[in-house]
């Protein structure tokens, strides 16, 4: 009984934290809509975390959030949602969508909106293996580190390496994991849009 009153804590404290925060969304029109999910399940509690497919035309074999192209008419939710379905086989409704973290726009021509889901007791998955090769349940604390800010001669923006594996996840992904620690495990209104991302993720 006790665990359940924890979840149902948990899953509220997220949910009103994300109502709360004075999300900032980009107007840039010239960018192609993206939604990820930072889905959340109970079993630590963690998130789901991916690795994209070596095989894939985009960004292969880097870390991702499940995600992808908002088509038309699709609220941010139900794309993150449907690519959730896609690419993990695991399947919400509309009911687990917590709340949006702020726009990030990207290199290589996206604006991506972060989606915060509650997944819940999730048992089993089934990774689709034309755009995943790895899965992982990452636990809430392991992301609750301070990032790594790199100056490249490129740009005049930081790049954020956040420290995850032994190793470091980049910009986009890392700076929504890392606004998501700030927002929802700390309450701080840190924003990370202008975050950059290593030079080989421009592209």
């Amino acid at each position: 009984m006790r665990h359940d009153r924890d979840v149902e804590s948990l899953r509220s404290r997220v949910a009103e934290t994300l109502h709360r925060f004075d999300r900032r969304p980009a107007d840039r029109p010239d960018l192609k809509s993206a939604s990820v999910a930072i889905a959340l399940v109970e079993e630590g509690p963690a998130f789901l975390l991916t690795r994209r497919a070596t095989t894939l035309r985009g960004h292969p074999g880097q870390w991702a959030l499940p995600g992808g192209r908002t088509e038309p008419g699709e609220t941010y939710g139900a794309a993150a949602r449907r690519e959730l379905a896609e690419e993990l086989g695991l399947v919400l409704g509309e009911d687990a969508e917590l709340g949006l973290l702020d726009d990030y726009p990207t290199r290589s021509g996206y604006v991506i909106t972060p989606v915060v889901l509650w997944a819940g007791d999730v048992a089993e998955l089934h990774p689709n293996p034309a755009e995943v090769s790895e899965l992982h349940r990452v636990p809430l604390e392991a992301i609750d580190v301070e990032p790594r800010f790199l100056t490249i001669p490129e740009s005049d923006a930081p790049v954020i390496q956040l420290p995850l594996f032994g190793r470091f996840v980049h910009a986009p992904t890392g700076a929504v994991l890392h606004q998501f620690r700030e927002v929802v495990m700390h309450g701080r209104a840190t924003r990370v849009a202008h975050l950059e991302q290593p030079v080989f993720a421009w592209r």
